[in-house]
């Protein structure tokens, strides 16, 4: 397999200032410190209950701003004079409509937010994005600006996939694909050449949790190995919500019982790269990028 070509870094026009709406993990911290070493200041929108207190992006210029609070998303953005906005981080939970403050701007996108809502996940996104642009804010992709971490294509670690695990990537990245259809999530797990867990609400780490009660029980006896593939959604707004791996991803593998990860060249990012395949070369697992394949096929 040949590495995956990383694109060019985005480039701001003078006079730019760049908004990152940051909800949890380790991205928004990435985007934010990529930023300030390029001698752009941003302003960090922190999304309340999503942000690890200890992750310092309040050491930037900053807000926080619940999701019950989305109505004044625009306004808050305009005041700090943002021009460009990228949507960075996890947001693992709905925003409670009956919660949600009014204000002329959320009177204004309450009923595109339902209609969102009903769509999933990757609807949502999409309507926030393209709320964004119609508001005037140009949306730029996490991976546009720190594009060393988007996964290369082929092994990642010293151990590469064998023979053997070729069936549980092919099965498990097909699952991927389909549910990623359905707008239900970018994970599956396959075992023995057959599927075995999907990726539903509860992420990919809930869904490892899952795997590893399976086996710790006894249902799937007889079957060591076995792998977890994540992949981007067809039609994927890669401008939200990349697939992403890191060593919390490799840990909980592991302890899954799982023989290594496979994860989409170019569509798919990889945090903090050098400690998540220094571990896992020290538990014997493989982490590999796999070609991106056509999104119906």
């Amino acid at each position: 397999m040949t590495r995956t070509d990383k694109a060019p870094r985005f480039q701001f026009p003078a006079g730019s200032r760049v908004g990152i709406v940051a909800g949890g993990g380790a991205l928004p911290v990435e985007v934010a410190n990529c930023l300030s070493e390029q001698g752009l200041n941003p302003f960090v929108l922190i999304v309340a209950g999503e942000s690890s207190p200890d992750s310092g992006l309040d050491r930037f210029d900053h807000d926080v701003l619940t999701l019950e609070e989305l109505g004044s998303l625009v306004a808050t953005l305009k005041r700090h004079r943002v021009t460009h906005v990228v949507l960075a981080g996890e947001i693992r939970r709905r925003p409670r409509l009956a919660a949600m403050r009014i204000s002329l701007g959320l009177l204004a996108i309450v009923p595109t937010v339902v209609a969102a809502l009903a769509k999933g996940d990757d609807g949502l996104l999409r309507v926030v994005i393209r709320g964004l642009e119609t508001r005037g804010f140009t949306v730029v992709g996490a991976h546009q600006l720190v594009p060393d971490l988007v996964a290369g294509e082929g092994p990642l670690t010293r151990k590469a996939p064998a023979a053997s695990d070729k069936a549980n990537l092919d099965a498990a990245y097909a699952a991927a694909k389909a549910i990623g259809g359905l707008d239900i999530g970018q994970g599956a797990v396959a075992i023995g050449g057959r599927v075995i867990a999907l990726e539903g609400i509860e992420g990919t780490n809930g869904m490892l949790e899952r795997v590893k009660d399976l086996r710790q029980h006894g249902r799937l006896a007889g079957k060591a190995g076995g792998v977890l593939v994540k992949c981007a959604k067809p039609r994927q707004e890669m401008r939200a919500d990349m697939p992403t791996i890191g060593p919390q991803t490799v840990e909980l593998a592991h302890a899954a019982g799982l023989s290594g990860v496979g994860i989409e060249a170019g569509r798919s990012l990889v945090m903090d790269g050098p400690d998540m395949v220094s571990l896992a070369d020290r538990l014997g697992l493989f982490v590999v990028g796999l070609e991106a394949r056509d999104d119906h096929g």
